[in-house]
This record gives C-alpha cells, structure tokens and sequence, in this order.
C-alpha cells in the first residue's frame, strides 16, 4: 500500500479543470443546437469528468464537490471557449500543450491515489486512465459522437498508460512518491504530443481482421 499520494496545489488542479473545461466549451461550440447551457454542460463535464470518475471508481466524494472553485471554473472557463473560439483556434498548439500536461496530472493523481487507498497495481492502472481521459469520455457520451479516447487516431489512453506504468515501475524500484510522479507526467506529456505531432495511432480492428483472413 502506497501511504501517500501525489498531490498538486489548488492552483494547478484549477488549472487542468479550466484546460479541460476550455476544450469542452471549443468542441462543444462547433454544434450549433447547443444554447449557452447545452455548451456550459459539456464543458463543466470534460473538466471534471475524469476526476470525478476516479472519485466514483474509489468510492470517495468527488474532489469537484469539496470546493466551490471547481465547478465555478469549469463553467467559465466552458463559455470562454465558447465566446472566443476563433482566438483559441489560432493557439490550438497551445491548448493541446497544456491538455498533454494535464493528462499526465490526472493519470498520476488518480493511480497514487487508488495505491494508497490499498488497490493493487493493475486496478490503480486502470483508475489512473479513467482519471486521465475520462473527461473526453464523458464529453463524447454527451454529444453523442464516437468516443474519442477510443479511436484509432486519438492515442489519449496509451499516452496516459505509458506515464502510469513509468509511475507504477519507478516506486516499484522505491523512488519518492514525487519523481515517480514528475516522470508520469512527463511520459504522458511527451507521448501525447508526439502523437499529435507525427499522428501516431494503433491498428483498426478491422485492418488486423483482413490480416487473419490472408
């Protein structure tokens, strides 16, 4: 059992929610039919989505109840995306820098959490992805769409699980909690951006299913 987690200051924390509200307001904005509320919604859901269902998965009241701030800056930081899409689209490097960053933040969040709450390693992997991508999750089950973090070009999950399993293999070798930590985040930052960069994706099923039948 791991006795203590991998905690950040409440200003970064707010930080990867307003990231991730931000995105949801953007992508939600491209639909028209949304109102203000439709796209303050699925914003406030792809900020807090993933720790709340890591919260879920542990059984533990959600840490985006425990403080006013965090449903106050996903709803801000939704509508921003929304009202100044075509400001944000022209640093979309920018955005997608900072969602690579906060990625790593919530995979390393979540695994040391569920380790210190005595889950063993397979189980805090899998928390750890939820917490990490789950806000997209939720996001994509809202708007009705294919799931992001499921398909072939978007590497969210395997760029969250390489962190993790470099978190999970270094406290295995007994660093501190904190440079595991700094590692998983790194990982995941880097393996996110690179697959944006170069497009890297996994095989469709279906591409392995024509290779069987040769």
């Amino acid at each position: 059992m791991l006795d203590q987690t991998f905690t950040v200051p409440l200003a970064p924390d707010l930080a990867a929610v307003a990231v991730g509200s931000l995105q949801g307001g953007l992508f939600a904005a491209g639909f028209k039919r949304l109102d203000l509320l439709g796209v303050a919604i699925v914003g406030i859901a792809t900020g807090i989505g993933g720790g709340f269902l890591r919260d879920i998965l542990l059984g533990v009241t959600p840490a985006a109840f425990s403080n006013n701030a965090y449903l106050l800056t996903a709803t801000i930081s939704a509508l921003v995306g929304m009202l100044l899409l075509r400001l944000f689209e022209r640093v979309d490097w920018l955005v997608t820098s900072l969602d690579a960053l906060s990625i790593g933040l919530y995979g390393a969040i979540g695994t040391t959490k569920a380790l210190s709450m005595g889950l063993p390693v397979v189980p805090a992997l899998f928390v750890g992805t939820v917490s990490a991508v789950g806000g997209g999750f939720v996001r994509d089950l809202l708007l009705n769409i294919p799931i992001a973090v499921m398909h072939v070009g978007s590497f969210y999950a395997m760029a969250a699980m390489g962190g993790i399993l470099v978190l999970l293999v270094a406290l295995a070798l007994g660093l501190p909690v904190l440079a595991a930590a700094i590692a998983c985040v790194v990982v995941s930052t880097v393996l996110r951006l690179f697959a944006v960069r170069f497009g890297w994706s996994l095989p469709e099923q279906r591409a392995l299913s024509r290779l069987r039948l040769r």
